[in-house]
């Protein structure tokens, strides 16, 4: 619990109102100077660190390393980018073709990236980092836009302010700062947590939002394993440290899911509690997540063979599989569980015919399919083992296994 006995005596009284402000503090201080005690021990892929400033590196505050989930030619999105690291590691990551971008609303955490972009764009070779202002729970308004349009009309009424929203509106609408549909993967590094409570819904929804259908998130964040009391919540201090935010072990794929991911996986959970307080453990894990369940659903005479170990495993939508069984299922679900996560859980199996019409796919739970259903259509074949699978009508049922 180093650095955190004495700032919890130090109640200061915050509100979710104040979260915002005291974070910009916090983390405008640690731009300028190292602050230890907001993160955690992270062993990050040294080939990537070499040509990354020491400013940098020395300032960031972290508490895992989502930039492991990042893939070639990406469009990446790193919300809370701060000084940039992770951003110039997946830049290095998702190469020439790739693009990364970073959203922070600290001023000096801005600088201290902006500042050494051109450096890493120098020593790799190309630029496709770039920095853009906003909070990371409105996706939508461009804060830098914003202030440029301040500039030229100040707010000093009531009618000024309507007409500042009425441009906030237009700048939302015609210029978001990060579009639908637009994101192949999402990351974060322990930062999820400093958005106030009543915030985070729209948060998880905004990430939803900007994500393309078949993208991926992967974040970083500190995690508890019991809610925290309103007391710690009061506390702008805890706050900003990463611990009176978080959300608990549960919660956080809870909100995932109820944004309309699937797929939910903690892939990494760290068994040591980076802090305790009042008895509360609060750990670093990597949530990943995934978009694209949503859709139509068309019966394609498809099934799949869950493969184990479990005797029975249930989806998100309540659709049970059982070991063993062919499953009917519809033509997305049949497609979907043939990426990440489920790869290699299931055996998937295509009928002996196409099925070309568009038939709705009924809402229900999962159904076995029998053999005879997927091999409608096609005459009953004898194989004999005396002759070769290439001598044989259908060579695909046929072929040789010993």
């Amino acid at each position: 619990m180093d650095g955190f006995n004495d700032t919890h005596v130090n109640t200061v009284g915050a509100t979710n109102a104040d979260v915002r402000g005291g974070v910009q503090e916090r983390y405008g201080d640690g731009a300028k100077r190292i602050e230890p005690t907001l993160c955690c021990p992270i062993d990050y892929d040294p080939q990537y660190l070499k040509i990354i400033p020491d400013e940098v590196i020395e300032r960031d505050y972290g508490c895992g390393d989502p930039s492991r989930y990042v893939r070639e030619g990406d469009v990446v999105l790193d919300l809370g980018s701060g000084g940039g690291k992770i951003c110039f590691i997946a830049s290095q990551i998702v190469g020439p073709k790739g693009k990364v971008i970073g959203i922070d609303m600290t001023d000096d955490m801005l600088e201290l990236a902006r500042t050494n972009a051109p450096i890493i764009a120098e020593r790799v070779g190309y630029a496709n980092v770039e920095f853009r202002r906003g909070h990371i729970e409105d996706l939508k308004t461009d804060l830098d836009a914003l202030n440029t349009w301040l500039a030229k009309n100040p707010v000093k009424n009531a009618g000024d302010m309507e007409a500042m929203e009425a441009e906030i509106l237009r700048l939302q609408t015609e210029m978001p700062m990060i579009a639908d549909n637009s994101v192949d993967v999402i990351v974060s590094n322990c930062v999820l947590n400093l958005v106030s409570d009543s915030k985070k819904k729209q948060l998880f929804a905004e990430m939803f939002r900007v994500l393309k259908v078949g993208g991926r998130v992967a974040v970083s964040d500190i995690i508890s394993d019991e809610d925290s009391p309103e007391s710690l919540k009061q506390d702008a201090r805890l706050w900003s440290g990463c611990i009176s935010g978080a959300l608990t072990e549960e919660g956080f794929g809870e909100a995932l899911e109820q944004a309309g991911f699937h797929g939910v996986t903690i892939d990494k959970f760290e068994m040591q509690p980076w802090q305790i307080v009042e008895g509360i453990e609060y750990r670093s894990a990597t949530y990943l997540a995934y978009k694209g369940k949503q859709g139509e659903s068309l019966e394609k005479n498809q099934a799949v063979i869950y493969l184990g170990p479990w005797r029975h495993i249930k989806d998100d939508d309540g659709h049970v599989f059982r070991r063993g069984v062919r499953s009917a299922v519809c033509a997305k679900t049949f497609k979907l569980l043939q990426q990440e996560p489920y790869a290699g859980s299931f055996a998937y199996i295509e009928p002996a015919i196409e099925v070309t019409d568009k038939v709705g796919f009924p809402d229900d739970a999962v159904r076995r399919r029998g053999p005879s259903e997927t091999k409608k259509g096609t005459p009953k074949l004898t194989t004999d083992p005396n002759q070769s699978s290439s001598s044989q009508g259908n060579s695909s049922q046929n072929s040789s296994c010993c």
